[in-house]
């Protein structure tokens, strides 16, 4: 612990709880410009100004069922038996507009979906009638009377004139694009995606496509951080590794920060003679944030701003690249776009196997749930240790172990961050 504490002197870290790192770092992502996107282009983006209603839905009284438009007072003498006898005035397909208006003693036969005509105010399905023809006009027989109102679909039914139908913030999905396409918004305004430039520190590592060397080790996170950072509504841009030189990091972070909304680095970021972002961040030429949370793994996770631009320094460990991505940059990417719910969302579920590592800091636990007999349990991964890479693959939530704790049981209850 002392020897702990020293070297925390030594690089003058001071640790903040998660919470209020991420409070740090959302007073710097801020929202970028709007721009108009196609339609068939928006999935995945975040509207910039909410959407209202140009028109109700349905826009017209609309048929439920293929049958005959009538007045309902025109049925209330089948009630004794009788069949009612209605002249057939019209004929209306689905996308057709009524050629007059029904008037007593008079129907339209009428297909689902189509425009009910003035006076009629319900429809009678087509299985309930009879057809016959008096001195070659067709007429229509009905044998039960009908209350007003049935089997139409009243204009403005789903949504007014006027209603708000999208909020600002939300992330366009399938049902979003239906509902504007409806509205025959064909250009949609969004939040710019952010460009994210992304590269790793360090002499040990090997390109994808590099034979493995002794001592070396292939680029795993970068790879890895392009994929979150796209599934984060980002557009990465990738800019490699580069070895300890800090004046070559320090040239490559400054050029990067001029050009990109956002810089994301792993590795460089811990307490060793080569870890070259600790020292990088702690030159004056920026405001440091924070260069140590109380999390596990991804302590030495790290964030500054120069000249407005953050950069966020994660740990080079694959496990805490990946958790401290989770936690920072997916919010921070996020709430550039303008996201109603930058955050990902905490569930309570129970704990499906014994947890026993304790620490003395919250740890964010790599974990996978499964949904059995109606509620839902989370497995926590077997290793899941800072270095661990393979456990990531499996996990679809981080089960958060509050540093109290000292063993979980199973059964017990507990809180996940839903993974996408």
């Amino acid at each position: 612990m002392a020897n702990r504490e020293s070297m925390d002197n030594k690089f003058g870290r001071k640790a903040l709880q998660v919470q209020d790192a991420q409070k740090r770092i959302l007073a710097y992502a801020t929202r970028l410009e709007t721009e108009t996107v196609p339609l068939e282009e928006v999935q995945g983006r975040y509207l910039a100004e909410n959407i209202a209603a140009p028109h109700p839905i349905p826009a017209f009284n609309r048929s439920g069922m293929d049958g005959y438009a009538v007045i309902a007072a025109d049925t209330e003498n089948c009630r004794e038996g009788g069949i009612v006898w209605l002249k057939v005035v019209d004929n209306i397909p689905c996308g057709s507009v009524p050629s007059g208006t029904i008037i007593p003693g008079t129907a339209a036969r009428i297909m689902t979906g189509a425009q009910v005509p003035e006076g009629a105010d319900a429809v009678v399905m087509l299985e309930a009638t009879e057809i016959r023809e008096l001195d070659g006009i067709p007429h229509v027989g009905i044998r039960k009377p009908i209350a007003s109102g049935r089997n139409v679909t009243p204009q403005g039914l789903e949504i007014s004139e006027g209603e708000t139908v999208l909020s600002a913030g939300r992330k366009i999905a399938a049902g979003d694009i239906a509902v504007l396409a409806t509205f025959g918004i064909s250009g949609v305004p969004v939040i710019r995606r952010p460009k994210v430039g992304v590269f790793a520190t360090g002499s040990e590592l090997l390109d994808v496509k590099e034979p493995l060397q002794p001592g070396k080790i292939r680029n795993s996170n970068t790879p890895m951080l392009e994929a979150l950072v796209r599934e984060t509504g980002g557009e990465p841009v990738m800019l490699g590794a580069i070895a300890d030189d800090l004046d070559l990091a320090r040239s490559k972070v400054q050029m990067a920060l001029e050009t990109y909304d956002l810089v994301i680095t792993t590795g460089g970021v811990s307490v060793g003679d080569y870890d070259i972002m600790g020292d990088l961040v702690r030159e004056e030429a920026g405001d440091m944030l924070f260069n140590k949370v109380t999390m596990r793994p991804g302590s030495v996770t790290t964030a500054a701003v120069r000249g407005g631009k953050m950069l966020l320094a994660l740990s080079g460990n694959p496990g805490a690249c990946f958790v401290g991505f989770q936690l920072f940059a997916h919010p921070v990417i996020t709430n550039m776009q303008g996201s109603a719910e930058p955050f990902l969302p905490e569930w309570t579920v129970i704990l499906g196997a014994d947890y026993s590592k304790v620490n003395n800091y919250t740890r964010f636990v790599r974990a996978c749930l499964e949904v059995r007999d109606g509620s839902v349990y989370a497995y926590p991964a077997v290793n899941d240790e800072s270095s661990a890479m393979v456990t990531i693959k499996d996990s679809d939530c981080l089960m958060i172990v509050p540093p109290e704790e000292r063993g979980l049981t199973a059964g017990t209850k507990v809180q996940v961050i839903k993974l996408p």
